[in-house]
């Protein structure tokens, strides 16, 4: 079945009271947020407008009292469809005073005693309003105190509700089936850059809402950019192809990737993908709840190393998924984030097992208390041969 778009408000009232009590320990008198994802995290403002770097816009959330948003006119209907009452707007652009003025009024408004603003500052972190306009505010909110509610908001964010769950699973479904038709038409495409472009329009034709992510390439008896752009050339036998896709569903993300060998595979590419497949059993096996972030990538390290990887680590083995098509934790040995139960991860184990060759598998999962729940549809044990 398809999820219902959107959330009830309750679900918006749970995160607010959650973002309210963390705000009272860490006496926060106000929080405001410029990124997409955090602005959509507490009002359900969903627009693909962001894209434009043109205008900035705002949200403030006091520590007692309902979210505010101040935001350029051009978005008030948008804004008013959400569970938000207190919609504030400026006519923007406006090189002048590009709602600065408004939000500062806002913020002084919200304060309290302590006078202690929180905004994210931290890894994984942007501040999406020219920099001099921030200056600007902290200029003129002289005796405030900006903090870093970096650590508040991800222990808020890493851990989903059930529905954002369907959402994401839902996406993994669609993408998963589009993955495993892809042999029935691989074939008739020439290039990397027309397998590309039927990918999508396949991925649209089941159900997505966007393709908003797309990277991969092919190689003969394996590849090594997978980041590039796809490129006018032909495919040919013995070409072995990764497709790495963050599709999305109401605003939601999957991220992961396939591998496929055209019409014939060498010994080295096949064994370099039986041990990334065994690399994600081990991260299965190891996301549980009490264990770390940095005890998946261990597992799944072990694994590689083991068996011959000669490097091309790329600092983290998977991520955190949701809103963002990265967000935390990260599989990395210096990430100690503890898993508890409904954080959405992927695995992405990742191995060089030639000069200029590497092979790189990934899947969603959701962590259980049970134990992990795969969210896409597993990928086969063995590289699929297309002939």
């Amino acid at each position: 079945m398809i999820p219902e778009r959107g959330f009830p408000q309750i679900e918006f009232e749970q995160r607010l009271e959650k973002a309210q009590r963390l705000m009272s320990e860490k006496d926060l008198d106000v929080m405001f947020f410029c990124t997409e994802a955090e602005v959509r995290y507490f009002t359900g403002f969903l627009t693909q407008f962001w894209q434009s770097p043109t205008r900035p816009w705002f949200l403030c959330l006091p520590r007692k009292g309902n979210p505010v948003a101040v935001i350029p006119e051009i978005g008030a209907d948008c804004m008013e469809r959400t569970w938000i009452e207190d919609i504030r707007t400026w006519s923007s652009p406006h090189p002048d005073d590009d709602g600065i003025s408004l939000l500062q009024e806002t913020l002084e408004e919200l304060s309290g005693g302590s006078k202690k603003i929180g905004l994210p500052m931290g890894p994984e972190s942007t501040l999406r309003m020219p920099f001099q306009d921030f200056k600007m505010l902290q200029e003129r909110l002289k005796g405030y105190e900006f903090n870093d509610a970096t650590p508040l908001i991800q222990k808020l964010r890493m851990v989903k509700s059930e529905l954002e769950i369907e959402k994401i699973s839902h996406v993994c479904q669609l993408v998963s089936h589009v993955f495993e038709t892809l042999p029935e038409w691989l074939l008739e495409e020439q290039t990397e850059i027309d397998v590309f472009r039927r990918f999508k329009i396949e991925c649209l034709k089941e159900g997505v809402d966007d393709v908003s992510y797309l990277v991969g390439g092919a190689g003969m008896g394996g590849y090594s950019d997978i980041i590039s752009p796809p490129k006018d050339k032909n495919l040919i036998s013995g070409d072995v192809l990764i497709l790495d896709t963050g599709c999305t569903f109401d605003g939601y993300f999957c991220d992961f990737d396939r591998n496929y060998a055209l019409q014939k595979a060498d010994d080295d590419v096949r064994n370099a993908y039986r041990v990334v497949y065994q690399a994600t059993d081990a991260g299965l096996e190891a996301a549980v709840p009490g264990n770390t972030a940095a005890d998946v990538f261990r597992a799944m390290n072990r694994v590689l190393e083991t068996n011959g990887a000669k490097g091309g680590q790329v600092g983290r083995m998977g991520h955190g998924l949701g809103m963002q098509l990265t967000e935390w934790p990260s599989n990395a040995v210096f990430d100690n984030t503890v898993l508890e139960n409904g954080m959405v991860l992927t695995l992405e184990p990742g191995m060089q097992f030639g000069e200029n060759k590497i092979m790189v598998h990934e899947e969603n999962l959701v962590i259980r208390e049970e134990g992990p729940q795969l969210l896409t549809r597993r990928a086969p044990e063995e590289l699929p041969v297309i002939s």
